[in-house]
């Protein structure tokens, strides 16, 4: 017999990240809040990752481990611990990072109590170093508590930098209907616009995410574009399109597979077009820039 799933799913892709998955283990099962599921897709990691994983699983029956023999790439392991979810709330967990003891248990609270038009809800941020020591603080300096599709779109354009909502717990009813996790760089902007034009985000006011910031982390450890292309996506890394082209291409296309009304919609675009050429009108003509010269050296 097959008993249901928890309200709660986590899910954990982890590659080589064995200095600090033992940790992020003990902060997510230490939480208050105990009825969850936690899935950690190994990538086929050539450290002692998969090893930490399996014990972790044999200790706690809440964790699944879901090893593989080759490495898929980023957004496969992201959305494949997703897929393999079933609870009605889901977060997104980054092996390197930290959350409170209260943590689930606060923004459980939050989005049952919140309007089913809220997708997601995060606490504040706290950054941390690779040793755990405090390195700074984040607040988003964006509201996405609007009602209106268009006005989240063009607050989160305008504003959105660390992305640390990301990491927030997000109604899975309202992920089912976006392109999850894409397999090129900063697709997790895209995810985000993605969840605020189908409804609000809220925030819990207390410090109770860790993030940590260390060389090892994604976009420090790839500098290159290739090598970020690469990591997100195996065998790709030599057919990179223009970062912020691509974005803005994948942006549009959000606005239109968003079930949208047509004034709405049309509300959508004004306001993000403009608000996308203030942001990155400059690198996307550097980039258009550096594409031509390529072509005309071929």
């Amino acid at each position: 017999m097959s008993s249901a799933p928890p309200p709660v799913s986590v899910g954990m892709p982890v590659y080589n990240g064995e200095r600090y998955l033992q940790e992020a283990f003990d902060s997510l099962l230490g939480q208050t809040y105990v009825d969850f599921e936690l899935l950690v897709g190994d990538n086929a990691s050539t450290d002692g990752s998969a090893e930490i994983c399996r014990e972790a699983a044999a200790r706690d029956p809440r964790v699944r481990f879901l090893p593989s023999e080759v490495n898929g790439g980023a957004a496969w392991n992201y959305n494949r611990v997703f897929h393999g979810s079933g609870g009605r709330f889901f977060r997104w967990a980054a092996y390197d990072d930290l959350v409170a003891p209260t943590y689930l248990e606060r923004l459980v609270e939050a989005l049952e109590a919140a309007p089913p038009s809220t997708v997601l809800v995060q606490s504040l941020t706290t950054f941390i170093d690779e040793d755990g020591k405090e390195s700074g603080l984040w607040d988003e300096g964006f509201d996405l508590s609007g009602s209106r599709p268009s006005a989240r779109l063009a607050q989160l354009v305008r504003h959105l930098i660390k992305a640390n909502v990301f990491y927030g717990l997000v109604r899975r009813s309202a992920m089912e209907q976006t392109r999850l996790h894409g397999a090129y760089p900063s697709a997790d902007y895209v995810l985000l616009a993605e969840l605020a034009l189908l409804g609000s985000f809220g925030i819990v006011p207390e410090r109770l995410f860790l993030r940590r910031v260390h060389p090892q982390m994604s976009r420090l450890a790839h500098t290159n574009l290739s090598d970020v292309a690469e990591w997100f996506e195996p065998g790709t890394g030599g057919r990179v399109r223009p970062e912020s082209l691509r974005l803005f291409a994948e942006h549009l296309r959000a606005i239109a597979r968003t079930p949208l009304p047509a004034g709405e919609r049309a509300r959508t675009l004004a306001l993000f077009l403009p608000a996308w050429l203030a942001r990155y009108r400059g690198k996307m003509a550097r980039e258009a820039r550096d594409t031509a010269a390529g072509l005309v050296r071929r």
